[in-house]
C-alpha cells in the first residue's frame, strides 16, 4: 500500500514527537499507535538519554498494546513512526501481533547519513523490518520527510 495523505499527516506528528525528544536531549524518534477506526490511541517519543536504550517509542507501543488491546484490535492497529523500527522494536511489534507499520525515514537512510557524517554506527545491526518481521505490512520511507528527518538526526548524531 502506498503512503497516503492521511499517513503523511500522522508521520508529521511523529516528526513533531521526534523534535520534542531532541529538544529534551534525547534521540529524535517519535511514534503513534492508531486503532482500526483511525483514532490515535497512544503516542510516545524516545526516552533513552538516561542510559536505558530499550526505551524506544515503538517498543513502548508494543507493551502498551498488550495491556490495553485485544489481539484482534492489535492486528487492526497501525504504528506510525519517524524512523524505521530497529530489530528490537520490529520483533516486539511482531510478537504482540500489531498490524501495519508506516515510517518516515528508513534504517538504510539513517545508516547512510551516519556514514556520511563519520559517526559511529549503533551497536545493533540496522536490519529492515521485513527481515526481522516478514509478515508485517510495512510502508516507507516517506521521501517528503527525508530532509526534515536528516536534519533532526544530524542535530543529534553529527
Amino acid at each position: 500500500m502506498a503512503i497516503s495523505d492521511d499517513d503523511l499527516e500522522r508521520l508529521r506528528r511523529c516528526v513533531e514527537l521526534a523534535r520534542e525528544a531532541l529538544d529534551d536531549g534525547d534521540e529524535p524518534f517519535g511514534s503513534l499507535l492508531v486503532d482500526g477506526g483511525g483514532t490515535t490511541i497512544y503516542e510516545d517519543r524516545n526516552r533513552v538519554k538516561d542510559g536505558d536504550h530499550t526505551r524506544h517509542p515503538e517498543f513502548a507501543i508494543a507493551r502498551w498494546a498488550v495491556d490495553n488491546l485485544s489481539p484482534d484490535e492489535r492486528a487492526l492497529a497501525t504504528v506510525y513512526t519517524s524512523g524505521e523500527h530497529c530489530p528490537m522494536c520490529a520483533a516486539g511489534h511482531a510478537w504482540v501481533g500489531l498490524g501495519r507499520i508506516v515510517y518516515a525515514a528508513s534504517s538504510e537512510q539513517l545508516t547512510q547519513w551516519l556514514t556520511e557524517w563519520g559517526t559511529s554506527p549503533p551497536p545493533v545491526a540496522p536490519l529492515p523490518i521485513a527481515t526481522v518481521a516478514p509478515r508485517v505490512e510495512v510502508d516507507g520511507p516517506a521521501q517528503e520527510l527525508a530532509d526534515t528527518m536528516k536534519a533532526l538526526y544530524e542535530a543529534k548524531f553529527r
